[in-house]
């Protein structure tokens, strides 16, 4: 099986390539179009800015090269949020693939949870064969500012603030806010459900 994650400039993809290395698995890092086309699975992770890698992504039409495969694909973190509609940070269009906008959280008025969420928080009403022998409400790790709203394509939902989408889920799209490659056990289930799909 060639597992392809996806190039581009955003950071924590080596993280990535280490999760599937300790479950056995040596994920190719790439932007190479043929090698991401002809790829079994697709990872798309990322931690950064929106606007900079949507503009990154454009620039070497691998934002098309993503939204044409239909091998299962799973964005991670900033990856889930360029496959959404749009984002608010620095008002960026993004791929569409799921009709969800990203929000930025706002302070709550008793200003007792911080802005980004860093840390662990739990997903619940999860429904997704991502989501095989995962326990409802298991904790994952976080590290965001901006959140996708809830859509019809939530398959998983955490509150900080507000609930938004932990997961979504669209035909061979799948996405994930947490990081499963941080998040022990758990993630890895995550992360070899999606493999095994």
């Amino acid at each position: 099986m060639k597992t392809v994650i996806v190039k581009y400039n955003a950071g924590n993809i080596r993280s990535v390539q280490f999760a599937l290395e300790r479950i056995g698995v040596n994920g190719i890092v790439t932007d190479d179009e043929a090698e991401i086309r002809s790829a079994d699975k697709v990872i798309f992770p990322g931690v950064g800015e929106a606007s900079t890698a949507m503009n990154y992504l454009k620039e070497r039409k691998l934002d098309q090269v993503i939204k044409d495969l239909k091998q299962p694909v799973l964005g991670i973190c900033l990856g889930m949020q360029l496959l959404c509609r749009h984002s608010e940070e620095n008002d960026t269009p993004c791929m569409g693939i799921f009709d969800v906008e990203v929000k930025k959280f706002t302070s709550p008025v008793d200003n007792l949870l911080k802005i980004p969420q860093i840390g662990w928080n739990n997903i619940a009403n999860l429904h997704s064969v991502l989501f095989e022998h995962v326990p409802e409400n298991s904790y994952m790790y976080f590290v965001h500012s901006y959140y996708a709203a809830l859509g019809a394509d939530t398959v998983a939902i955490t509150n900080y603030v507000i609930n938004y989408s932990s997961a979504l889920q669209k035909d061979n799209f799948y996405a994930v806010q947490f990081h499963p490659e941080k998040s022990a056990e758990v993630g890895s289930r995550i992360i070899e459900n999606f493999l095994n799909l």
